[in-house]
């Protein structure tokens, strides 16, 4: 049943580009330099749903919002330079999006960029906390598993935590779960839907492969090789960049997924699914993606697991200490904060 509406109906990037008569989304992106942060900024920049889109960064900003601002689409774009710009990047945002940090070299785990992106996110929050207390916040920064706790974390010490507008922006694992299974059994992939679960980072990665629409069956091992490709499709990206980044566009891809189908179910649109890892009941660990109904005021509904197959109850197993582990991590270090 869950599978049926795990994705949103084809391809939320797809719909964007029509017209819509709801289509005043302020969205702010931080870190819209880097090597996410301009392609972000460049798909939302062609989106009739944003009507305003505000560009963050410690440098080239001005240079960046310059060069997108002579795009013939409606949203107006500003470019904010360093932290005494901040505040006015923010002010009335409905929407802000974080890929600000450090990306990952060959050889590095995404708990490698802990403290570097660490410091960034509960800066970065801190400021949203304080400027843009109702917007949507959309964390793509790594390691996720620990920078939405941080933002959990830095909200609530502002007093403003309101658990239903905090995402942790795993898309790109379903955008790659759907090529892959796609890939493999010669099916259109904007038709494919994997549901990925848990979190956004290597074996707490659970693609649900049992709940794949349409229906598909590998033999157990070409299953297993193909949940592992999916787990570690990161490091093919970086190892294949050989040193010269980590996944800038398709991040780029999933990060507008995600910001169309929000802005879409803000705008009333109904039966809004997408996977995020958000505070959730579903398992023991605080914070868990699943499937979630989303609506006007973020989180609607969390779908939860549904029915799963033995071999995905045991990857879910086998990832909770290493999740419960980067949890705290993240919560720790704000309340380490000085």
């Amino acid at each position: 049943m869950l599978s049926a509406f795990a994705r949103p109906t084809c391809a939320a990037l797809r719909r964007s580009f029509s017209t819509s008569a709801q289509n005043n989304a302020k969205v702010a992106v931080l870190g819209a330099s880097g090597g996410i942060g301009q392609p972000l900024s460049l798909l939302l920049k062609n989106s009739p749903l944003v009507s305003r889109l505000t560009l963050y960064d410690i440098a080239h900003t001005p240079g960046v919002a310059a060069d997108l601002s002579h795009i013939e689409t409606r949203a107006t774009v500003k470019g904010y330079l360093g932290p005494e710009q901040l505040p006015d990047c923010l002010k009335g945002s409905d929407v802000v999006v974080i890929p600000a940090g450090v990306p990952r070299k060959p050889g590095m785990t995404r708990d490698d960029l802990f403290n570097t992106n660490a410091t960034i996110v509960a800066t970065l929050t801190a400021a949203c906390a304080q400027h843009c207390p109702e917007a949507m916040i959309c964390i793509i920064a790594n390691p996720v598993n620990s920078t939405i706790p941080i933002t959990a974390e830095v909200f609530k010490k502002h007093g403003v935590y309101n658990p239903n507008k905090i995402f942790g922006v795993t898309t790109l694992d379903i955008v790659r779960a759907n090529t892959f299974v796609a890939e493999l059994k010669g099916l259109d992939p904007a038709r494919v839907s994997v549901p990925v679960i848990g979190g956004h980072a290597g074996k707490t990665i659970i693609p649900l492969i049992s709940q794949c629409t349409p229906k598909v069956d590998f033999p157990q091992d070409q299953l297993a090789t193909l949940v592992g490709r999916i787990q570690e499709a990161g490091t093919e990206v970086v190892k294949a960049k050989a040193g010269a980044g980590s996944a800038t566009l398709s991040m780029a891809y999933a990060g507008a997924r995600f910001v169309f189908s929000l802005v879409d179910a803000m705008n009333g649109k109904e039966g809004v699914v997408e996977c995020s890892f958000v505070q959730s009941k579903e398992t023991e660990c605080p914070y868990f993606s699943t499937p979630l109904l989303l609506g006007k005021n973020g989180l609607e509904k969390n779908l939860g697991i549904g029915k799963i197959s033995p071999f995905e109850e045991k990857m879910i197993a086998e990832a909770i200490s290493e999740l419960k582990a980067s949890i705290k991590k993240g919560e720790d270090f704000v309340k380490n904060m000085k």
